[in-house]
């Protein structure tokens, strides 16, 4: 990758509530879950909580540090429910 180069563009938004956040996990098609990151893919095209586009993939990180290697140009936005950090992908 060039020096400089962008790999995501991130929107912070408020922590969730916990209707939205049942909503949300209630809607959504579990896919991977390894160190405490757990994966779910947005098969039915909710809403991101941040930008009101349909978002790709919904990655949860519930470890108090998580690495995650991207491997495609993402716009990522975050938000939290209690301890855990969310990350809704949007692909190009």
């Amino acid at each position: 990758m060039a020096r400089g180069s962008i790999i995501a563009v991130l929107r912070v938004v408020l922590p969730m509530d916990q209707a939205t956040y049942d909503h949300l996990m209630s809607s959504l098609t579990p896919s991977e879950a390894v160190d405490g990151v757990t994966s779910y893919r947005n098969t039915v095209a909710l809403a991101c909580p941040a930008c009101d586009d349909p978002f790709d993939d919904l990655v949860v990180c519930a470890e108090e540090y998580s690495s995650l290697e991207l491997s495609m140009l993402l716009d990522i936005c975050v938000t939290r429910f209690d301890e855990e950090i969310m990350l809704f992908t949007h692909k190009h």
